[in-house]
C-alpha cells in the first residue's frame, strides 16, 4: 500500500452547527499564508495527499496545508439526516472555515472539480480573502434556460421521493480491496498501491463489515435551482486574485456533455477573470491530481511561489 511521506494531522472545527472534519500537514508560521485544498463531489480531503507529498521541501517548510471534506463527505457528518444539499451552503461553510483558519490574511487556495467550482465562486464573493487561486478540473455547467425550471423542481421533487425509498443508495463492499477495484475502474490510471490507500480515506465498515462510501446520497438528488451562466460570469469577474486554471489532457465536458457544454464554452468565461492563466497536463483525466500529482504539484508550486 502507498506509504505517504508527509503523514496528516485530523481535526474537527465545528463550522455552521457542522463538526467539520480538516487534515492538516506541517505547521503554521507567523506571516505565512496557509494553503487550503478543496476537494471534489463524491471524494475527501484525504485525496490530495499524493499532491502534498509531491510538493518540494522548500515550499512546504513553515506552510499549513489543510484540506476539509466538505459536508456529507468523508467525516463531516450532517448534524441531522437531510434529503438534499444546497451549493450555496459551500460558500458558507468555507467562509467560516478561513475565518478560523486564517482570519487575518487571505489564503491560497486550490479546488477540484466541485471544489474548483466553489473555490472560483468564493473568489468572486469574497475576493480579499483569495490571494491566489488554482481551478482543477472545475468547469461548472452548461447553461439554463427560464423555461427548464418547472421540470427541475419536478425532477428535484421526484428524486427526494426515490432517496427517502431508497432507490438512491450507494453501493457497499464487501471489503476495502473492492473499494480499491471500484475507483481504478473508475479511474484506470490510478495506481493500485494509491488506490488501496485512498479506498480507507473514502470509505468505512460498518458493523457489518460492508465497507461504505463516505459520502451522502442525498448529494446525488440533482439542485432544485437552475444554473445561472450570466451570474457565474458576474461573480469571475469579480476575482482579483491571480488565477490558474488547470485542464486534463482527456476531454472530461466532451465526454459528459457530448457538445452541450464544451472546453472553448469554459475558456469563454474563464475570460471574464481579470488575471488568469492556464495549463494542461499530460496523460491525465478529471483525477489529475492522482494521475499525475508530481505534475500537479509543479504546477501549483510554481505558481503559488511566483512573486
Amino acid at each position: 500500500m502507498y506509504l505517504p511521506r508527509r503523514p496528516c494531522t485530523s481535526t474537527f472545527l465545528s463550522v455552521r452547527e457542522l463538526n467539520t472534519h480538516l487534515r492538516s500537514w506541517g505547521e503554521a508560521r507567523p506571516g505565512q499564508r496557509p494553503l487550503v485544498l478543496l476537494h471534489g463531489w463524491m471524494d475527501v480531503g484525504a485525496s490530495y495527499q499524493f499532491v502534498v507529498d509531491a510538493f518540494s521541501d522548500a515550499f512546504v517548510a513553515g506552510r499549513q496545508i489543510l484540506a476539509p471534506d466538505w459536508r456529507g463527505f468523508g467525516l463531516s457528518h450532517p448534524p441531522r439526516p437531510c434529503d438534499h444539499y444546497v451549493f450555496a451552503d459551500y460558500l458558507a461553510d468555507l467562509d467560516q472555515l478561513l475565518d478560523h483558519l486564517s482570519p487575518d490574511q487571505p489564503v491560497d487556495l486550490v479546488g477540484h472539480s466541485m471544489g474548483g467550482n466553489v473555490a472560483m465562486m468564493y473568489a468572486g464573493v469574497r475576493p480579499q480573502r483569495v490571494h491566489r487561486l488554482v481551478n482543477l478540473e472545475g468547469f461548472g455547467l452548461p447553461a439554463t434556460r427560464p423555461e427548464q425550471a418547472p421540470a427541475r423542481y419536478a425532477r428535484w421533487m421526484d428524486e427526494i421521493k426515490q432517496l427517502q425509498q431508497g432507490a438512491m443508495a450507494l453501493k457497499a463492499y464487501d471489503s476495502v480491496e473492492g473499494v480499491a477495484q471500484r475507483l481504478v475502474k473508475t479511474n484506470p490510471r490510478l495506481a493500485p498501491d494509491k488506490a488501496l490507500w485512498l479506498a480507507r480515506h473514502w470509505a468505512q465498515p460498518d458493523a457489518q463489515g460492508q465497507w461504505k462510501i463516505l459520502g451522502d446520497a442525498a448529494h446525488k438528488v440533482t439542485s432544485a435551482q437552475l444554473f445561472r451562466a450570466d451570474e457565474l460570469r458576474a461573480l469571475y469577474a469579480a476575482i482579483t486574485a491571480p488565477t490558474l486554471a488547470v485542464v486534463a489532457s482527456d476531454d472530461s465536458l466532451g465526454q459528459w456533455w457530448k457538445g452541450q457544454y464544451t472546453l472553448e464554452d469554459f475558456q469563454e468565461r474563464l475570460a471574464q477573470v481579470r488575471d488568469v492563466r492556464t495549463a494542461q497536463v499530460p496523460e491525465t483525466g478529471h483525477m489529475l491530481h492522482h494521475d499525475q500529482p508530481e505534475a500537479v504539484a509543479g504546477l501549483i508550486e510554481a505558481f503559488i511561489s511566483a512573486a
